[in-house]
Order: C-alpha cells, then sequence, then structure tokens
C-alpha cells in the first residue's frame, strides 16, 4: 500500500483512512457482526463494510445499519453491492467530494489500479473537502494568488498577506481596463457621430459577463466530477444553448432601442452585437477552462479576472466594430 507522504495534499490519497471494515464474500453475516462488535474502536471509520478478496480487490460494499437485518447464517456477499462508485489515490480531491454527493455515499472508497481497496475518505473529510474547494475556488474567481495555501488561513493573514495576493490579478485587470480605453478611442469618430453608443456598452458587456459566468461555472463544475466526460457532446449543447439565449436577448435588445432610440440602424447594432458577444462569452467560458484542464492547470483559474478582462475587451471591440460597419464611419 503507497504511503500517504506520497501523495499530494489535494489528492484523494492523501485524505483517506486505511483501517476500515472488511470482509470476505464467503463470510457469515454472524461472524461479520461478531468481528465489528470486538474491533469496532479500532476502526476509523464504521459506516460500511467492504468485501474483498484474498488479493484486496475491492468486490461489494454494504451499510453497517443493513447488516443487524440480515439473517445470520448467509455469506455476506448475498447482500453486498457490486456498483461501487471509487476513486484513485491521485483523483483530485474534489472529485470524491462530488461522487459522495452524486451517488448519497458517506464515504468515498479509494482502490490503486488493480481495484486494491487503500482505504477510504470518511465523511467529515468530505466535508472538509467541500468548504477548502469552495473557498478556494470562490478566491480564485475574485482574482487571489495561491489561493490553495491561503484557504485555511484566511481569517488570520496580515495584511500584507491579503495585499501580496489581491494586487496581481487587480493589476492585470487594471491593464485590461487600459487596453478597453485603447479599443474605445480606435472607434472614436463613430462615437462622436452618435454618442448614444456609448451608453450601451455596459449593457452589452455585462450581458457578455452574465451568460460567460452562468455557463463557465457549470462547466467547471461538470469537470471537477467527471474529467473524462464527452467535452465535444457537452460543448455542442452548451453552444446551441448560447445560441438560443443569444437570439432571444438580441431580437428584444432590437425590438425596444427601435422603440425607444434613435436611429433606427441602432436596433440592428445592438441586435447583431449582443449575439456575437454572447457566443463569444460561450466559447471562452468552454475552451479556455478546457484548455487549462489539459495543461494540467486548475480551470478554476480561467474563471475569474483572466476570463473576464478577455470578454470585457472582445465585447467591446465586437460591439463597437459592428457600429462601425453598419453605420459606415
Amino acid at each position: 500500500m503507497e504511503n500517504h507522504i506520497s501523495f499530494k495534499h489535494s489528492e484523494a490519497g492523501a485524505r483517506m483512512v486505511s483501517n476500515v471494515p472488511r470482509a470476505r464474500e464467503s463470510d457469515s453475516v454472524e461472524s461479520v457482526v461478531k468481528m465489528l462488535m470486538e474491533k469496532a474502536k479500532d476502526f476509523a471509520t464504521i459506516n460500511y463494510i467492504y468485501t474483498v478478496n484474498e488479493n484486496g480487490e475491492l468486490l461489494g460494499v454494504i451499510s453497517i445499519k443493513e447488516i443487524f437485518s440480515l439473517p445470520k447464517d448467509r455469506p455476506l456477499g448475498d447482500f453486498t453491492k457490486k456498483d461501487i462508485a471509487v476513486v484513485h489515490p491521485h483523483s483530485h480531491q474534489e472529485r470524491a467530494a462530488m461522487l459522495a454527493i452524486k451517488h448519497n455515499i458517506k464515504v468515498v472508497p479509494v482502490v490503486d489500479k488493480e481495484k486494491k481497496l487503500l482505504g477510504v475518505i470518511p465523511s467529515d473529510v468530505i466535508l472538509n473537502i467541500m468548504h477548502e474547494e469552495h473557498v478556494e475556488d470562490a478566491l480564485k474567481a475574485g482574482g487571489f494568488i495561491a489561493a490553495k495555501t491561503f484557504v485555511k488561513d484566511i481569517i488570520t493573514s496580515s495584511s500584507g498577506t491579503y495585499f501580496k495576493k489581491r494586487l496581481p490579478w487587480l493589476i492585470f485587470g487594471l491593464g485590461g481596463g487600459l487596453l478597453a480605453a485603447l479599443v474605445v478611442g480606435f472607434f472614436e469618430n463613430a462615437l462622436k457621430e452618435l454618442l448614444t453608443l456609448a451608453a450601451f456598452v455596459p449593457a452589452i458587456v455585462y450581458m457578455a459577463d452574465a451568460v460567460g459566468v452562468q455557463t463557465q461555472t457549470v462547466f467547471i463544475r461538470s469537470l471537477a466530477i467527471e474529467p473524462s466526460f464527452n467535452f465535444r457532446k457537452y460543448a455542442v449543447r452548451e453552444i446551441l444553448v448560447g445560441i438560443a439565449l443569444a437570439v432571444v436577448l438580441g431580437f428584444i435588445i432590437s425590438i425596444v432601442s427601435f422603440i425607444w432610440w434613435e436611429p433606427a440602424a441602432l436596433g440592428l447594432i445592438l441586435g447583431f452585437s449582443l449575439f456575437a458577444t454572447i457566443i463569444l462569452a460561450v466559447l471562452i467560458a468552454l475552451f479556455l477552462p478546457w484548455f487549462f484542464s489539459k495543461m494540467d492547470i486548475d480551470p478554476a483559474i480561467a474563471s475569474g479576472p483572466l476570463a473576464t478582462t478577455i470578454r470585457d475587451l472582445l465585447s467591446v471591440f465586437i460591439y463597437l466594430g459592428i457600429a462601425t460597419f453598419i453605420l459606415g464611419f
């Protein structure tokens, strides 16, 4: 069995306990109950009994509360569940927590490549993992550097530590804002001719950000639960949903513009711009985290200031570019 020291803190193997109830499929229910009564205090967790063969390979599982109502003379293997949700020791700890929620189980078994039972991740550890990952993702989305090492001491950290972890992404965002100013300056003539265009920049940027955040939040969570899921199928679904959202929202803003604002071409500009920026936001929300995951970089980083800055810059450029093209400036 691998030693816990060989695992990274964020890997499932580092969070497991090894001393859990094990039995053979052929053991009688009575003998297993007797074993539990004698050794209960020696186990780190006692929610389930796991059946293994002579090589230690995981075969089945049964809840402790079920075993006391079973016929005592029957073999335990007659009652164990064979379809078991497991993680490998080098899997990310968040995957274990998501499996526990998905399959409604209190602990998650950890097995190696030969399906040998190494241990389990207990319920209290799963709760800690969920808390750590939630705080870490929130910090990364908020632009904190090295969020993983910051989770446990978030309350007690000094002002200097806060400053150092917040400043880098804020400087990046400031750089993005300056680039956006250059983009707007590039379309200065269009804005001079039709000042109303400037009034809709916040709306275009906000809608792109809102759709992007929705898409990437669900996608990053899906990556955590099942890293090997069918990305192509998932992406096609999200893009189709994005197109539908873009059509509906673009139509709404066009109609409102036709009714309330002049010239009539403004409605076309807003409709086409919102359609294009929403599609772009969906693509960024999908492919940026996917690229990060392929490079073994936490996809959550792609959901913070990086994605926001890219979306904002491109949204402004597309909006004013479409306006310049339609109005002929």
